[in-house]
């Protein structure tokens, strides 16, 4: 008799177990659907933020490209073309010298040799379209390791003004000045594109020149020339000093080097997708591990409520 009571109790307390995790189970499946809600809803923010991050650095690098410096070593430059305004001043000499060396002036303010490719030109002002201009263009210095200079002297017997100069301006190919069919029209460009500058009467003016290639948006290349200018008292000894005025110019380039200057835009759309890929990815499988972190967790919470269950069963 007592052992049919003890059989017949525990086939009642595992009739309990098995009740107890099954009636269990369906209250815990909301709590499974509410978590991956609550998973994705927090993803989702994230993974927006982020591609909108990313396209807004995408679009701002596009409106503001870096500018490269870079600079091009040469053994020899292409001869610059000087226009030179003289008015009422005379070129009395002009020639090429080496190594930065001007030998001592002879008879200084008579005419001498005219060493130098030039010509005169003359056309109408691109500003005014009613003044008539004369230039003169010379041949710029070219060999630049050996420091080629050309050496100009002008003289001015008289003037009506206060103030004596002369103008000049420098443009990039003294070639392309030749081979133009129309050199009153090359020049009208060049005055509109180039600046112009002066030296005084005088004073010898050395200009050093350096040369600046940009390189635009539209592929064309603009040609800049920057130029370092210093300028040296003449001493007169001619009896006659009050007659004319004379001006010396010297023209030489400053160093081999051309600066080039481009706009590059960093921003890579091949990158961009790329990024936003790896973010997505990313966060997919951060999605998928939270999925399984909140699986694993019910679980876990499942065998606890289960023991909990068998427990109180055992008790009762």
């Amino acid at each position: 008799m007592i052992r049919q009571e003890n059989s017949s109790s525990y086939q009642e307390l595992n009739e309990d177990m098995e009740c107890g995790p099954a009636n269990s189970e369906p209250t815990d499946e909301p709590l499974d659907e509410e978590d991956q809600e609550d998973t994705s809803s927090t993803i989702l923010p994230v993974a927006i933020f982020l591609a909108y991050q990313t396209i807004a650095d995408f679009r701002e690098k596009l409106k503001h490209p870096v500018m490269s410096v870079s600079f091009k070593e040469v053994h020899s430059y292409d001869a610059p073309g000087i226009a030179l305004y003289p008015g009422k001043a005379e070129l009395l000499t002009c020639k090429h010298h080496f190594y930065d060396y001007i030998p001592p002036l002879v008879n200084p303010g008579q005419p001498g040799k005219i060493e130098c490719v030039t010509q005169r030109i003359n056309y109408t002002d691109p500003f005014t379209n009613a003044t008539k201009k004369h230039a003169v263009i010379v041949k710029g210095p070219q060999d630049v390791k050996k420091r080629e200079l050309v050496f100009m002297q002008f003289h001015l017997n008289e003037t009506d003004q206060d103030f004596s100069a002369i103008d000049y301006l420098l443009f990039s190919s003294f070639q392309d000045f030749l081979n133009s069919p129309n050199k009153s029209e090359f020049m009208k460009v060049c005055e509109s594109s180039y600046s112009s500058w002066k030296f005084s009467g005088g004073f010898r003016t050395w200009v050093k020149m350096s040369l600046v290639k940009t390189k635009e948006e539209n592929g064309l290349v603009a040609v800049e020339f920057r130029q370092e200018i210093s300028v040296v008292n003449y001493i007169e000894r001619r009896a006659k000093a009050d007659i004319d005025q004379l001006f010396f110019v010297v023209f030489e380039w400053k160093d081999p080097f051309i600066q080039e200057v481009q706009d590059i835009v960093t921003a890579n759309p091949w990158n961009m997708i790329a990024l936003l890929c790896g973010i997505f990815l990313a966060l997919f499988k951060a999605a998928d591990f939270a999925k399984l972190s909140v699986k694993w967790m019910i679980k876990i919470r499942k065998r606890h409520l289960k023991r909990k269950t068998q427990a109180l069963n055992h008790i009762s």
